[in-house]
């Protein structure tokens, strides 16, 4: 755990310590790192919205010869995918799940049944939303397809909250992350835009809470 914090606040260091070592292999490895984290429903911890913006930031840098465009593009394929592999997952085995005897008590098919009410209700706002908050963005997929969401819709406000959430890390990173004080003071950067991807969850949170 505490090599995963130190990636995740390093992140940019990590990544020119990739770029030195495999060159342009930096692009496949990357391109893994965010597909898992999107399509691997047990993998929501790995760095997402980070992860995009200091591979910007570094491809900006002409010293490392690497190219905003075939980032961009290799991230929404991943995101794109990984969002279709989760929620093919889901849809095979994710009511299986909740009769299996010790996964059952986590996963329960009334949850699955609130889940599908929630997303028929708020569809389009929570495929959407979920895109841009850490972890949740792992389930979303997962959760819609295992509570009977149809995917001809899934995908249509998938790609879009993909491309949106591809282009804002990227072009973030890309015209902001060689300022000086960012560059100085990348892991506050970092954690700024952890703690800003989770804002629509903290106040659906405390809506929750002061409704109860």
């Amino acid at each position: 755990m505490q090599l995963l914090i130190d990636f995740i606040l390093h992140i940019d260091q990590h990544i020119i310590n990739l770029v030195n070592y495999f060159g342009d292999w930096t692009y496949l490895l990357l391109f893994l790192v965010i597909f898992i984290e999107t399509g691997i429903v047990i993998m929501p911890f790995l760095p997402g919205d980070s992860l995009l913006f200091a591979a910007a930031a570094i491809s900006a840098n002409p010293k490392y010869h690497l190219s905003i465009f075939i980032f961009i593009v290799l991230f929404l394929i991943a995101s794109i995918v990984g969002d279709s592999l989760n929620f093919f997952l889901g849809e095979k085995v994710g009511n299986k799940l909740t009769k299996q005897k010790h996964i059952g008590k986590f996963i329960k098919q009334e949850q699955l049944d609130k889940a599908k009410t929630f997303f028929d209700k708020y569809g389009i706002l929570a495929i959407f939303i979920a895109r841009f908050m850490p972890i949740i963005r792992t389930f979303a997929p997962f959760i819609a397809a295992s509570s009977g969401y149809k995917y001809s819709k899934f995908v249509k406000y998938n790609i879009s909250a993909c491309i949106v959430w591809v282009l804002l890390c990227c072009g973030g990173g890309y015209f902001f992350g060689n300022i000086p004080f960012v560059q100085e003071h990348f892991s506050v950067v970092v954690l700024g835009i952890i703690l800003v991807t989770c804002i629509p969850a903290l106040v659906a949170l405390f809506k929750k809470e002061k409704k109860a």
